[in-house]
């Protein structure tokens, strides 16, 4: 077996007993193979405690669907574990692997390796004067945009210091080349490969059409101002967690400094998911 495969984490959905019954049997497959896995069901506080743990772990494992493999991944992304995510829900774009070919899959990992890649994440901070009230991470994208009321918002985007635009929309969503994916290219936005170190800025139904989708380098900020007092306006983060936002606050957005570390599949994966979910077609 090799060196580094001898620890791993398994992460399963929360309330899900299919995902719990999947753990134990593959805590029990890897204990056959000599390899040590731990299994817990995943919420904030399980994930801190892994966090907060000495152990060292060589891949962690999570069962459920994208939703489970964003949260658990936000979570310990600071760990610089490599994930690996087994779909159990509808889509199944991040988490990679089909439930029925687990038992296949690690068995040729604990005999060859594993092929890392890592794929850049978002940091940001919510700046209020010359306060900071919320920092964090985000996998797949930052959404700023208005309440329940359809009422337009007026935002201003700068990028590395120079003020790009001033407009009025729904809001705007930055995302990272796993999220582009996502809400991003339902917006409008453009794809962008999984291993491009770089960001998008894509309008939500900006008035007149008067903001374009960008691609930006990821070694620069970008700033989100909220540039009018009027209505209710938000940022949530990979579509799980929302926070108010106020006139003159500042979103600040930046690569974090750790990458997501995922699995690699392949050169082909990435395209067959693209064609499995309908991005690419062929005539």
């Amino acid at each position: 077996m090799p060196e580094g495969l001898k620890n791993i984490l398994i992460v399963t959905k929360a309330d899900d007993t299919k995902s719990a019954i999947l753990g134990k049997e593959m805590t029990a497959h890897l204990s056959l193979s000599g390899i040590e896995a731990h299994c817990l069901e995943h919420s904030a506080e399980t994930c801190r405690d892994s966090f907060q743990e000495t152990r060292q772990y060589d891949l962690i494992l999570i069962l459920g669907g994208d939703g489970t493999f964003i949260a658990a991944a936000r979570w310990l992304l600071s760990l610089g574990t490599p994930f690996m995510g087994v779909n159990l829900g509808r889509v199944g774009f991040l988490t990679q692997l089909h439930r029925d070919h687990w038992k296949a899959w690690l068995s040729s990992v604990i005999a060859t390796g594993l092929d890392v890649a890592g794929r850049m994440t978002l940091e940001y901070e919510i700046l209020r004067g010359d306060t900071l009230v919320r920092s964090g991470t985000a996998i797949n994208d930052l959404v700023v945009s208005r309440g329940v009321l359809a009422r337009l918002v007026k935002l201003g985007i700068a990028y590395d210091g120079v003020d790009l635009s001033t407009f009025r929309a729904d809001g705007v969503i930055i995302s990272t080349p796993t999220g582009s994916t996502a809400y991003g290219v339902s917006a409008g936005g453009p794809l962008l490969h999984a291993d491009l170190f770089a960001y998008s800025v894509t309008p939500i139904c900006p008035f007149l059409n008067s903001f374009k989708p960008l691609v930006v380098p990821a070694d620069k900020e970008c700033m989100v101002m909220i540039a009018e007092e009027r209505g209710e306006v938000s940022l949530t983060v990979d579509g799980q967690t929302s926070h108010s936002l106020y006139f003159g606050d500042r979103l600040v957005i930046r690569r974090c400094a750790t990458d997501l570390l995922v699995v690699n599949l392949g050169p082909t994966a990435y395209f067959e998911k693209l064609k499995k979910h309908g991005f690419l077609t062929e005539k």
